[in-house]
């Protein structure tokens, strides 16, 4: 493994372009726990009451009031989205790419690489985003950024509940809106998501062809069709390319990608702080 970890140190050192696929164990890595202590932490009144372990589980716990369900959520968006610290490895990661050609397709939806100074024209965040609301039917294809509303939901929180009046409603039908994640087929793919899409597949065109590293960082297996396969198919189409992946216990590529892979079965932070 040193061997395998000297050759991926040394490929991303020398790549002039870069393709990162981050998922959640990215944002693990990172700090962003959604379970154990930081759990704990923010939601152990949630826990004692409902009975779920972990952020993820609460947020398709079937809350029996609207008010306890933007209680949650509200304390959820603040934790995950807008009270945020810098972040050491995603500075760290900044610093190792921001004078290659990069972009950064990922799945999370915490805003970690924006609010941590990566390009937003450089950023395709395909699930969506904590900070959005969106109408629930959808009745129009916008969405709304949310940090006020949740600010004022949280403040006004009582008794792990939220007042009806401080629910926020679409401007245009009125109904309770709700979160901007990709769950079902009424996800908005607003302007926003529209115009990334499209930078990120013109950088996929532009170096179809190119001596380009794609860089997998803690992609699982809940949706492996959004970065895992599709990089593997560019490296194998592509024999100028070359494949890292970086993800404790679900470290591995297909066997024809051959010399031009590298599989690190550890903590993203524990490599990219060699650098």
């Amino acid at each position: 493994m040193t061997e395998q970890i000297t050759k991926a140190l040394e490929w991303i050192r020398d790549a002039k372009i870069i393709l990162i696929g981050a998922g959640a164990g990215f944002s693990t890595a990172a700090g962003y726990t959604y379970s154990g202590e930081r759990f704990k932490k923010y939601f152990a009144d949630f826990e004692e009451k409902f009975g779920f372990t972990d952020m993820y589980s609460g947020g398709f716990y079937p809350f029996p009031t609207d008010g306890e369900f933007w209680a949650y959520w509200s304390r959820n968006i603040l934790c995950n989205r807008y009270d945020q610290p810098a972040n050491k490895l995603a500075e760290k990661l900044l610093q190792i790419v921001q004078d290659k050609d990069y972009f950064v397709l990922t799945t999370n939806v915490d805003h970690l690489f924006q609010s941590n100074g990566f390009d937003k024209k450089k950023l395709f965040y395909t699930q969506g985003d904590y900070g959005l609301f969106q109408c629930p039917t959808p009745c129009h294809n916008q969405t709304y950024d949310n940090e006020q509303q949740v600010r004022k939901m949280h403040a006004h929180e009582v008794n792990m509940s939220v007042p009806e009046k401080y629910f926020p409603r679409c401007p245009k039908c009125g109904k309770i809106m709700t979160m901007n994640l990709r769950a079902d087929d009424t996800f908005v793919e607003d302007n926003g998501w529209r115009v990334a899409a499209y930078n990120y597949e013109k950088f996929l065109h532009k170096n179809e062809n190119s001596k380009i590293l794609y860089l997998e960082l803690g992609v699982g297996s809940n949706t492996p069709g959004i970065i895992k396969y599709p990089f593997w198919r560019f490296t194998l189409q592509n024999p100028n390319a070359k494949y890292i992946c970086i993800n404790k216990g679900q470290a591995y590529f297909p066997q024809e990608i051959g010399e031009r892979g590298v599989a690190l079965n550890f903590d993203i932070a524990e490599i990219l702080n060699q650098f």
